[in-house]
């Protein structure tokens, strides 16, 4: 069956006027081409739509069983026609995100308020989890995107970087590296560290930097949280090897912070699944959620020590 939504059109309109010459007046036509148009209709259809008279048009049983149809037809093409244009504009939608607890308190929140500011129409949904699982929930189309540090060549995903993250050192302020403006990898040595467990992205890139330092890496203790090792490193039972935007979480505890050199840096990035369109509602969000990225992660080479204000 090869039936057009011009086909339709004019029938609608001629059924709506009762006359071929009225409807190809409204529809900016010539009524030879719409009187085609309606034959190859009912050719298409196998039914007469229309007795034709020398003074009126009157629907026929079967083209008025039809008329109720193509007008549903009609008006739910123009509905999702509608529909796509406001998504194009940005006038409606959703977009669903997935991010690491960390991330998604200092970064993710202020990135939802300017982006509904923006655009009021969209909505963000905003699920905190695990890496490996903001991994699979993107993958298997259950979130739109997601934030985080990923491993390089992951299947099923696209990452584009958002910011480069580094490795910082934390201390309390009483710690004897406190207000330093750098603190190399060897001066870890010795000390009680704080460590995230070993399922952890961070965790893994510390073995490297502990590693390249050709210094042995013993944890005093391993907690899950990065918001967990900030309070145990400013109870001063250790100090703490993490990225730049767990600055974001320290700002109310009495904590110093300096760059480790030589510097290790990892990429934050948003995924997305491959093959998979990017609606232009995801696209808006991460632009901004990119300028909350950037704003995370300190300018270290003007400010590499910082100290957070206290309680």
């Amino acid at each position: 069956m090869n039936i057009t939504v011009r086909q339709i059109q004019a029938f609608l309109q001629v059924a709506a006027f009762g006359s071929f010459t009225r409807a190809a007046e409204k529809l900016h036509t010539l009524q030879p081409a719409l009187s085609q148009q309606v034959r190859d209709l009912e050719a298409e259809l196998g039914i007469r739509l229309f007795d034709r008279t020398t003074r009126r048009v009157e629907l026929t049983e079967g083209g008025a069983e039809f008329r109720n149809i193509a007008a549903k037809i009609i008006e739910d093409l123009e509905l999702a026609a509608r529909n796509a244009h406001e998504l194009a504009e940005r006038k409606r939608g959703r977009v669903v995100i997935a991010a690491p607890p960390l991330l998604a308190a200092a970064i993710v929140p202020r990135a939802i308020a300017e982006f509904r500011q923006q655009y009021p129409g969209l909505t963000v949904r905003l699920i905190d989890a695990r890496t490996d699982q903001i991994v699979e929930l993107v993958r298997s189309g259950q979130v739109d995107c997601g934030i985080g540090t990923f491993h390089a060549g992951e299947d099923g995903i696209v990452s584009t970087r958002l910011a480069r993250d580094s490795l910082m050192v934390f201390c309390a302020a009483q710690h004897p590296l406190a207000r330093r403006t750098a603190v190399q990898w060897r001066e870890l040595d010795g000390l009680s560290l704080v460590t995230l467990t070993r399922d952890s992205g961070i965790r893994l890139l510390v073995e490297v930097g502990f590693e390249t330092a050709e210094i042995k890496l013993v944890p005093a203790y391993e907690v899950a949280q990065i918001t967990t090792a900030l309070a145990m490193v400013e109870a001063g039972l250790g100090v703490a090897v993490l990225p730049t935007y767990a600055l974001a979480a320290a700002r109310a505890l009495d904590i110093s912070a300096a760059m480790l050199e030589p510097g290790l840096t990892r990429d934050i990035a948003l995924i997305t699944r491959t093959g998979r369109s990017i609606a232009p509602a995801v696209a808006a969000f991460a632009r901004v959620l990119g300028k909350y990225a950037s704003g995370a992660v300190p300018d270290t080479s003007r400010t590499p020590t910082r100290k957070a204000r206290k309680r």
